[in-house]
């Protein structure tokens, strides 16, 4: 049995920072049941994109598929029930619509007492921005991100990745875990929600405790990080390589393998506090060197001697690296319409336990199956129907 086997978790989540969240439980597998309205209600491809396409089969991967109007009386009487029997919900509306609705935590507690509610917002439950539409690159403008990301100079610059729906899921995931493990001893479930403004705050960590502790207001440093020096991204004969450096021991390996001992010697570069001072100084002392070998090479010869070193990949580059072929992060699933498909497996190993490998399912691929386990019979069932309840 998987870790989360025991666990029963009804999905209402859309786009990603909410579907990041359930991934979490489900590639353990939980039984997740993704609700979606039925294609009468959505007529269109519904939020996050081709259905079929890579994105979207990557964030709802192992769930089930239910459809269920939860905007008709029939539609919402069956989800309550089936909370009853449910361990955790999950939800990324705008905070209003819980509500509005009926499927707010004190409205789902009266049912189930037992019931964890994860929620997701843009700006958090309550405030004066809670009813602002939340997304990923306001809150990473919002949060600090774009502004110490770029090249000095450069004006803010998003990351590539959406940063705050990815961490918002993962931190609202942990929230739901440890929300679990207090209901072992409680007995009763908790409101667990979280924010992308809040969950891109939290990801600034040292840069924002640099704020909060000391007044210092980080500013873009490119490719050099911002505060340990040597670190950056260094040119070679051909192509670029990234060193992890810093002073002490791993200055003096550094000028071991890069053989500049005699430019090392020069008095701005006697100390960490005069490296950190004269950073251009000390980059071009190392550019220098590095330019005149392969960087396949200089990567070899700092890990040998015990300096982070590494290639900067394209995505290509990534699956084609050998330990990334080791570690099996290409992961095959098998989909009833796009055959065999490489997914990413998730991050974490946990020894003896394997994580699920079901597809994302079609709208209401399940949703008779899942009804009869909640114990709907036939007639309940194409009543739902007749009412266009599912």
């Amino acid at each position: 049995m998987q870790p989360l086997a025991r666990f029963t978790v009804l999905d209402l989540t859309r786009v990603r920072s909410g579907p990041t969240c359930v991934r979490q439980l489900a590639d353990w597998g939980a039984n997740v049941i993704k609700i979606e309205a039925p294609e009468e209600i959505d007529t269109g491809k519904g939020l996050g994109g081709d259905t079929l396409g890579p994105d979207y089969q990557n964030v709802h991967r192992n769930k089930r598929g239910l459809t269920l109007n939860l905007k008709s009386p029939e539609g919402l009487a069956a989800f309550k029930r089936m909370v009853a029997q449910a361990d955790v919900v999950v939800e990324n509306y705008r905070p209003d619509v819980k509500s509005r609705l009926g499927i707010d935590y004190d409205s789902l507690a009266a049912i189930n007492p037992g019931i964890v509610l994860g929620s997701i917002s843009g700006f958090g439950q309550d405030g004066p921005y809670a009813k602002r539409p939340g997304f990923d690159q306001i809150a990473q403008g919002m949060g600090g991100l774009m502004s110490v990301t770029g090249l000095p100079g450069q004006g803010p610059v998003r990351a590539g990745i959406p940063v705050a729906d990815l961490t918002a899921g993962l931190y609202c995931a942990i929230g739901i875990l440890v929300a679990l493990l207090e209901r072992e001893q409680s007995g009763r479930g908790r409101w667990v929600h979280t924010s992308l403004l809040e969950s891109m705050v939290a990801m600034m960590d040292f840069q924002a405790t640099r704020w909060t502790m000391k007044g210092e207001v980080p500013k873009q440093a490119g490719n050099d990080h911002p505060t340990t020096i040597p670190t950056g991204l260094f040119r070679t004969r051909d192509g670029v390589i990234n060193i992890a450096g810093g002073g002490g021991e791993m200055w003096r390996r550094i000028v071991e393998v890069l053989g500049i001992e005699a430019e090392a010697a020069d008095p701005d570069l006697a100390t960490d506090a005069l490296r950190s001072q004269n950073r251009a100084k000390t980059n071009a002392v190392i550019q220098a060197k590095l330019e005149t070998d392969d960087g396949a090479k200089w990567v070899a010869k700092f890990n040998a001697a015990g300096v982070p070193c590494g290639p900067v990949y394209s995505m290509d580059q990534v699956f084609a690296d050998e330990q990334v072929k080791h570690l099996g992060l290409a992961w095959p699933i098998q989909h009833p319409e796009l055959g065999s498909i490489d997914l990413v497996r998730p991050p974490m190993q946990l020894a003896g336990a394997k994580p699920s490998t079901r597809p994302t399912p079609a709208r209401g691929q399940h949703t008779e199956e899942v009804l009869r386990e909640f114990g709907f019979d036939p007639l309940e069932i194409a009543g739902l129907r007749d009412k266009k309840a599912i």
